[in-house]
C-alpha cells in the first residue's frame, strides 16, 4: 500500500473516532495494521475479553513469530486459566490449559507440566511463584505492565505504537479546502452556497439554470475571489483548557476536553487517550463559535441528525418478540418471563406500616438493616424499625429558626404553609441524615442510635423547592449537596453548614444530583426539568457536560453499589418513562430496558441492589431487570394495594425492599435472608415483651424458659428495666475455637475485615488465623458462634512468627494490623516489624529493628503505603513502606504509645499512651492539635503498665477511650469528654473494649472474666455475661481473664474476646433474642454531656444501675 494511501487510513480512523464509530475504528486498526491501539488493548485487557485482546493483535503479530509475541499470548492465557482457577471453574481451566496453553508445551515442556499441576490445588496461591497473586484487578494491571514492555521491544509493532499528530477533523478540512477551492472555480458563486452532495464536484449553477463546467475539467481557470468561505464541516471552537484533571470515565462526556499538542486522534494522544474525543452532539454546535462562519448544509447532515441521538444514544430498532426468538410459552410480548424462584429477589411482603401521610421518600440505614428513614407529602419524618413494626422517631415539620431564614421564605411560609418532603437520605456512615423540603430549607439530623435523634444543622439552602440531597467526600470532608427551583446546585460543609460552592448553568430547576467519584476525581452529575445533564468538579469553573437525558424531563442517577456501572431512569412530560446504562467512557447509551408501559401516571423512582439487579416502581407494580439483560425480569405487585408509580428503595444488603403503597402505607417485602432477618428481631421483641408482661403482673411461673433470665430489681417506676444477665451457657451462643498450636495467651484479636476469619497475636509472637468454612450450615462463610472454624495453615506448615530480638516476648509489647483487603498483615513482637503474607504466612519483609520497639500499628486510611507506628519510647513514627522511609515522628507523649486511630472525615490522627494522655494530630502537615490528660476516678491508682486505648465511632468524630479505670466518649475537634462510665472501686479493672461494628454497642472485657455490653449512646449497661456462660466449671475465673476484645465487621451483635490461657471465645446472642439485653430507659439528663454513671461491675445487679 503506497504511503498516501496509509496516510488516508490514518485520516479515516480519525474521523470514525471522532463519529464515534468505536468498533469499526478497532476493526480498521485490525485490518490494516498500521496502528496498535494501546489504549484500547488495555481497556479490554482491564475488562478480560480475552478473545477480543487476541483477535486484535492478530492483526498485528502470530504467537510463533518471535519471542517477544510468544511471550505476550503466553502472558494473556496464562492469566485467563489463573482466573479460571480463582473461581473454581474447573473445566474452564481444563479447556483453556488444552486449547490455549498447550501451544507453549513443545517450547518448555517443564513450565507447561508445572502449570498444569495447580490443577490439583485447591488454592494456586499455594504455588511459591504465585503466592503474591492479589486480586484479578491487579494481577490483570500488573500483566499489562509486563505486555507493554513487550509490545515496546517487539519489531513487528516498530512505527505502529504512535499515532500520526494531526489537527483536529483533518479530512473534513481537507474536504472543505477542496469545496472551497471548487468554489473558487465556479463563474457565478453564490455568497451561499447549497452543498447537496460530496459525490460529484461542486458548482454554483447559473442564473438561468445552465451549469459551469467542473473545476476538474478547467485546469487552466485562474484564482477567482472568493465570494464565500466554506467552514468546516464539523465546526470546532478553540476549547478552553480544565485546569482540573478528568478521569477517563467522565473524559468522554466532557464539552470542554483539554487540547493536548502531540500524536492524537481528534487532537489526543492515541484513540480515546489524552484529550477526549468530541462528543457527536458538539460537532454541529447550535451556536456557531467565534471567528467562524456557519456551517453549509451539506448532503450528509440530514443523514447524520437522523442517525444520531443525544448523548450518543445508538437507535434500538423495537422488532416484535416473535421477529427476534420464539416468545415463552404462555406469555405475550409485553410481559416478562418468569425468573428463577432462587433469585434473591425481595419478593414476599412482611411488613406494611400505616404512616399517616403520603410516604414521598424513603432511606434505609447504611448499617442497621432494618432502619428505614420516610419523608411525607406533608413535611413529616419518621424511622421505623421495621423488624419490631415500632415508629421509633416521629417528627412533624417545624423551621428551627425562622428569624435566620430568608424574607422570601418567611413570606412564602406566611403565604401558603403547606411543606412537602421531596428526599430524605443517611450519611454513608449513618451518623447524620438530611431532608429536602419543597420550600427553601434542607435539615439535617444527627443520629445516635434507637429514638435519639437531635437537630444538627438547618440550611435556608434554595429559592423555591430543594429537589435533591446527597452527601459526598471532596477533599477527605464530609458534604451536602443540594439542588433546587432556582436552577442551582450547592455543596455545603456537613460539620457547620457553610457554603462551599454554588454551581450555575441550568436554564431549568435542577431535579436530581448523583455525586461519585472515579480515579480519585471527585464529580457530581445534575439533572434538571428540561432534560439537561451537566457534570461538575469541585471547583467554580462550570460544568463539564451538557447532553439530553432521554425522556427529557424528571431524570435521576445512580450508580452500582460497586460505583462501576452508572444507570437513569427518566420520565418524559408524556409520562414514557425509560431505565439505561451509561457507557461514562463515551457519555453514551450502553442499553435501555425495555418492560415500562406506554403511559406511566407519575414519575417512576428507581433503585439498584447487589450489583446486578435495578427495580423500578411502575403500572401498580416493582418491575425487576438483571443489569446485562435489557428484557423485563420479573414483576411484583406486593399483594395489590400499590398506586400506579410507588416509590421504591432497597436496604444495602438488598434483602429489605420498601415501596409505597395507597392509604399512606409503606410495605416491607423481602427475600429469603430478609425474611429470616425479620423473624429475628420480631421473636427477640416478643420474647422481651412476654418476659416484661409476666414480671408486670407477677406471674413468675413460666418465667424459666425466658432466655437470658432477667434479674430481680424493685423499681417503683412504671416502665420497668432490667439488667439481662447471662449466667448459663444456654442463654447465649458461645463457641471456644480449637486449638492446636500451644499458645500461653492472647495478646492481640482481630477480625478480617471479610468478616469470614478471625486473626490472633499470642504473647509467645506465633499468630493464629480460624477461618470459617462456606457449606449447608454457613451459606454466608462468615464467622459465627454456631459453626467450627479450621485452625488455619499453609501447606507448607510453617507459622507466622514475629522476630523478638534479644528480649522476652512475654515482656514485649505486641501489635499488628490488617491490610483492607486481607492480605498482609504488619506485626511486631518486641523485635522488628515483620509483614506477612496473609495466604503463604511467609514473612514478606522485616524493618525498623528495636530500639526503639514498635508498641502500635494503625495503616492510613486513605493510603495503605503510610503506617503510624507508635513507639515504646514514646514517640510516633510516620512511616512510608514504598519508599522505605520515615516521612515525620510525632513527639507530644511521655510514655509509651498504646493506641492510634485515624478519622478520615476529620483528617487527625488521635493517639494514646501509658502516660494516660491523648493527642490529636493534624494528618496534612502532622502538626499536634490538641492534648488532654485522663481524668482518673478519685481512689483507683492505675497499674504501671495500664494501657490507655482509642477507637474511632463510625461517626469519625467521636472516639472511645478505654482504660482500666473507665470507658469515655470524647469529641475529637476540642477533645471534650461527652461521657464516662467508672467501675467501682472494688471491682475488676476493664482489660480491654471495643465497639460494635454499627457503633452502638461497646463490648467490655473485665479481669475478673465479665463481658458487658453498654449501650454507646449513653455508657448505660444493658447486659453482663458472667464467667459462669462460658469457662467450664473447673477453670477459676481467678486464674483467666479475657485480655482483648474484638467485634464483627459486619454483624452488630456479634464479639469475640482472648483469654489469659491462650483461647479464643465467640459470642453471639440467642437467635430467639436477636440482640444483647434491652437498652435501659433513657433518664432525664442522660444525653448531656459528661454523664458520669458510677456502676460497679463486680455487684449484684440491682446495684448495678441507677
Amino acid at each position: 500500500m503506497s504511503s498516501l494511501s496509509r496516510e488516508l487510513v490514518f485520516l479515516i480512523l480519525q474521523f470514525l473516532d471522532e463519529e464515534k464509530f468505536k468498533e469499526t475504528v478497532h476493526k480498521l486498526e485490525q485490518e490494516s495494521g498500521f496502528f496498535f491501539n494501546m489504549k484500547y488493548f488495555e481497556d479490554e485487557v482491564h475488562n478480560g475479553n480475552w478473545d477480543e485482546v487476541e483477535k486484535y493483535l492478530s492483526g498485528f503479530t502470530k504467537v510463533d513469530d518471535n519471542r517477544y509475541s510468544m511471550k505476550i499470548f503466553f502472558e494473556i492465557r496464562k492469566q485467563k486459566y489463573l482466573e479460571a482457577l480463582d473461581k473454581h471453574d474447573r473445566s474452564k481451566a481444563v479447556e483453556i490449559l488444552v486449547k490455549d496453553l498447550k501451544v507453549f508445551a513443545t517450547f518448555n515442556e517443564e513450565l507447561f507440566k508445572e502449570i498444569t499441576q495447580l490443577l490439583t490445588l485447591e488454592n494456586f496461591r499455594e504455588n511459591e511463584q504465585l503466592s503474591k497473586y492479589g486480586d484479578t484487578k491487579s494481577a490483570r494491571a500488573i500483566m499489562l505492565v509486563e505486555l507493554k514492555k513487550l509490545i515496546e521491544a517487539n519489531p513487528l509493532f516498530r512505527d505502529k505504537l504512535q499515532f500520526p499528530n494531526l489537527k483536529n477533523s483533518r479530512l473534513r478540512t481537507l474536504i472543505n479546502q477542496s469545496l472551497n477551492w471548487q468554489h473558487q472555480l465556479c463563474k457565478n458563486p453564490r455568497p451561499n452556497p447549497d452543498i447537496k452532495t460530496l459525490f460529484v464536484d461542486h458548482s454554483c449553477g447559473q442564473p438561468n439554470g445552465a451549469r459551469a463546467p467542473s473545476p476538474a475539467n478547467n485546469p487552466l481557470l485562474g484564482s477567482l475571489p472568493k465570494a464565500g468561505g466554506f467552514p468546516p464541516l464539523g465546526a470546532h471552537g478553540p476549547f478552553q483548557p480544565t485546569p482540573a484533571p478528568v478521569p477517563t470515565q467522565l473524559a468522554g462526556w466532557m464539552s470542554n476536553p483539554t487540547p493536548v499538542a502531540h500524536a492524537a486522534v481528534s487532537g489526543g494522544g492515541t484513540i480515546g487517550l489524552g484529550a477526549p474525543s468530541m462528543p457527536g452532539a458538539l460537532k454541529h454546535p447550535r451556536t456557531p463559535p467565534p471567528n467562524l462562519s456557519v456551517d453549509y448544509p451539506s448532503g450528509d447532515s440530514d443523514h447524520v441528525a437522523k442517525r444520531t441521538r443525544p448523548m450518543g444514544i445508538t437507535d434500538e430498532v423495537n422488532l416484535p418478540v416473535n421477529v427476534l426468538s420464539a416468545p415463552f410459552p404462555g406469555h405475550g410480548h409485553s410481559q416478562a418471563f418468569n425468573a428463577p424462584d432462587d433469585l434473591p429477589l425481595p419478593k414476599t411482603v412482611m411488613r406494611t406500616l400505616n404512616q399517616g401521610s403520603s410516604p414521598m421518600s424513603m432511606d434505609f440505614h447504611p448499617v442497621q438493616q432494618s432502619l428505614l428513614l420516610v419523608g411525607t407529602n406533608v413535611g413529616d419524618i419518621a424511622l421505623w424499625e421495621v423488624g419490631s413494626r415500632e415508629r421509633l422517631v416521629s417528627r412533624n415539620f417545624k423551621v428551627w429558626d425562622l428569624s435566620a431564614c430568608s424574607m422570601p421564605f418567611q413570606a412564602a411560609l406566611v403565604k401558603d404553609p403547606s411543606v412537602s418532603v421531596n428526599r430524605v437520605i443517611w450519611s454513608p456512615d449513618g451518623a447524620l441524615f438530611g431532608v429536602a423540603y419543597s420550600r427553601h430549607i434542607v435539615q439535617i439530623y444527627s443520629y445516635h442510635g434507637g429514638e435519639e435523634v437531635r437537630q444538627h444543622l438547618e440550611i435556608d439552602a434554595h429559592v423555591g423547592g430543594v429537589n435533591d440531597l446527597a452527601f459526598s467526600h471532596p477533599n477527605k470532608q464530609l458534604c451536602v449537596i443540594t439542588c433546587g427551583d432556582d436552577k442551582t446546585i450547592k455543596v455545603w460543609d456537613a460539620a457547620s453548614g457553610t457554603k462551599q460552592y454554588t454551581f450555575e448553568g441550568h436554564e431549568a430547576p435542577v431535579y436530581s444530583v448523583c455525586p461519585h467519584y472515579k480515579e480519585n476525581i471527585q464529580f457530581i452529575f445534575s439533572t434538571a426539568l428540561d432534560g439537561k445533564i451537566k457534570a461538575w468538579l469541585y471547583d467554580n469553573l462550570g460544568s463539564r457536560v451538557d447532553y439530553d437525558a432521554p425522556g427529557r424531563w424528571c431524570t435521576t442517577m445512580a450508580y452500582s453499589a460497586d460505583g462501576t456501572r452508572l444507570f437513569s431512569c427518566g420520565t418524559s412530560k408524556d409520562g414514557e418513562s425509560s431505565i439505561v446504562e451509561w457507557n461514562e467512557s463515551e457519555g453514551a447509551v450502553k442499553r435501555t430496558y425495555q418492560g415500562f408501559r406506554k403511559r406511566s401516571s407519575g414519575v417512576v423512582q428507581f433503585d439498584t441492589t447487589k450489583n446486578r439487579f435495578l427495580a423500578a416502581g411502575d403500572d401498580f407494580s416493582i418491575k425487576f431487570w438483571d443489569m446485562d439483560n435489557i428484557q423485563l425480569l420479573t414483576t411484583v405487585d406486593a399483594d395489590g394495594g400499590l398506586p400506579a408509580s410507588p416509590r421504591i428503595r432497597f436496604n444495602k444488603e438488598g434483602t429489605l425492599l420498601a415501596v409505597s403503597a395507597n392509604d399512606n402505607g409503606i410495605k416491607i417485602i423481602a427475600n429469603a435472608e430478609g425474611i429470616r432477618l425479620l423473624r429475628t428481631l420480631e421473636n427477640s421483641m416478643y420474647d422481651a415483651s412476654r418476659a416484661s408482661e409476666l414480671a408486670k403482673n407477677g406471674d413468675a411461673r413460666n418465667m424459666g424458659d425466658v432466655k437470658p433470665r432477667i434479674t430481680e430489681e424493685s423499681n417503683d417506676k412504671s416502665k420497668i428495666w432490667k439488667l439481662t444477665e447471662i449466667n448459663e451457657p444456654s442463654h447465649c451462643r458461645s463457641l471456644k475455637l480449637p486449638e492446636n498450636v500451644r499458645v500461653n495467651k492472647i495478646s492481640r484479636l482481630i477480625y478480617t475485615n471479610s468478616g469470614n476469619a478471625i486473626l490472633a497475636l499470642a504473647s509467645n509472637a506465633i499468630h493464629l488465623l480460624w477461618k470459617w468454612p462456606r457449606n449447608d450450615r454457613n451459606s454466608s462463610g462468615k464467622a459465627n458462634a454456631s459453626v467450627q472454624p479450621q485452625l488455619w495453615q499453609p501447606s507448607s506448615g510453617i507459622l507466622m512468627t514475629n522476630d523478638i530480638a534479644d528480649s522476652n516476648p512475654e515482656d514485649s509489647v505486641p501489635c499488628f494490623a490488617l491490610s483492607k483487603n486481607d492480605s498482609y498483615v504488619m506485626s511486631a513482637s518486641g523485635g522488628k516489624i515483620s509483614l506477612f503474607n496473609m495466604m503463604t504466612f511467609k514473612t514478606m519483609t522485616t524493618f525498623m529493628p528495636p530500639p526503639p520497639a514498635a508498641t502500635f500499628l494503625a495503616f492510613h486510611p486513605q493510603d495503605n503505603n503510610i503506617i503510624a507506628i507508635g513507639m515504646d519510647d514514646s514517640s510516633i513514627q510516620i512511616y512510608n513502606v514504598r519508599v522505605d522511609e520515615v516521612k515525620s515522628k510525632l513527639k507530644g507523649h511521655t510514655k509509651r504509645i498504646t493506641g492510634l486511630a485515624f478519622s478520615h472525615v476529620l483528617n487527625v490522627l488521635v493517639s494514646s499512651g501509658a502516660d494516660a494522655q491523648i493527642c490529636v494530630w493534624n494528618t496534612d502537615g502532622w502538626e499536634k492539635q490538641k492534648t488532654r490528660f485522663l481524668q482518673l476516678p478519685p481512689g483507683r491508682t492505675p497499674s504501671a503498665q495500664s494501657d490507655t486505648r482509642v477507637q474511632f465511632h463510625q461517626d469519625q468524630i467521636q472516639f472511645l477511650v478505654v482504660h482500666e479505670t473507665q470507658l469515655a466518649i470524647f469529641e475529637a475537634t476540642k477533645l471534650d469528654c461527652l461521657k464516662q462510665w467508672a467501675p467501682r472501686d472494688s471491682s475488676a479493672p476493664i482489660s480491654h473494649a471495643t465497639f460494635s461494628c454499627d457503633s452502638q454497642l461497646i463490648y467490655a472485657s473485665f479481669l475478673d472474666a465479665t463481658v458487658c455490653v453498654f449501650n454507646a449512646s449513653n455508657l448505660r449497661l444493658r447486659c453482663r455475661i458472667n464467667p459462669s456462660a462460658y469457662l467450664p466449671a473447673s477453670v477459676s475465673n481467678s486464674n483467666v481473664q479475657p485480655l482483648v476484645i474484638a467485634a464483627h465487621p459486619q454483624e452488630p451483635n456479634q464479639f469475640a474476646v482472648g483469654l489469659s490461657d491462650g483461647g479464643v471465645h465467640v459470642f453471639e446472642p440467642l437467635e430467639s433474642e436477636g440482640k444483647w439485653g434491652v437498652p435501659p430507659p433513657v433518664e432525664n439528663g442522660s444525653a448531656s454531656n459528661n454523664v458520669a454513671v458510677a456502676t460497679s461491675v463486680g455487684l449484684s445487679s440491682d446495684q448495678a444501675q441507677r
